[in-house]
């Protein structure tokens, strides 16, 4: 496919192309080979034009991981309206699918949860404004699950929140890490979860 010049972009299609190029730049090549430099030059267009859209590389970072989070919610919303499903089978899919999105995209992961943009406070408003609710969404359906019996109500929800994504969190990483699990014991590590965090109680 020919390459554009900048002034055969629009203003959103040149911010769209720059993330999506950047997020394949890091995904097939590690967070450290991405510069705006180089990504102007993959896509065509002069650097002046990249700056425009993006101030500094962690800028353009925080925008990917912002995409990141944006797409994990969007999945994580369509599992909770299913209304084919019951609230165990819900919560099942979610697990399944949290595990899932991470390790099919790792190098996302890495940026949406890791210490790139965490560690030293270097995440834009705009991704806080989108990464907080999605776990405040998490924290708003473990209280529903409480009240439902789903899981224990003497636990606080917040602390009950933080600890089953610790653990979904935790499960992803052995993964993408290859410390401990392998790609073959993905399912039977979320079942293992589901089982542990969900009281035994009949299907709603």
């Amino acid at each position: 496919m020919p390459k554009k010049t900048a002034n055969r972009y629009h203003h959103g299609d040149l911010y769209d192309a720059l993330i999506s190029h950047a997020s394949t730049m890091i995904s097939e090549l590690g967070i450290e080979a991405l510069s705006l430099r180089k990504l102007a030059e993959q896509i065509g267009v002069s650097r002046t034009a990249a700056y425009h859209h993006f101030k500094d590389k962690n800028d353009l970072l925080c925008a990917i991981a912002t995409q990141g989070f944006i797409a994990w919610q969007s999945q994580s919303e369509s599992i909770f309206s299913n209304d084919e499903l019951t609230t165990q089978e819900k919560y099942r899919n979610f697990v399944h699918d949290y595990v899932h999105f991470a390790t099919k995209n790792p190098a996302l992961y890495d940026l949406m949860f890791g210490r790139t943009i965490w560690k030293n406070s270097q995440s834009t408003q705009t991704l806080r404004d989108v990464a907080y609710p999605s776990f405040q969404y998490q924290v708003e359906m473990t209280k529903i699950w409480q009240a439902q019996g789903l899981m224990p109500k003497n636990e606080s929800t917040l602390r009950l929140a933080q600890v089953t994504w610790g653990t979904l969190h935790g499960i992803a990483r052995l993964l993408i890490d290859g410390i401990y699990a392998d790609a073959s014991n993905i399912d039977e590590m979320c079942e293992c979860a589901v089982n542990l965090f969900l009281l035994h109680t009949p299907s709603k």
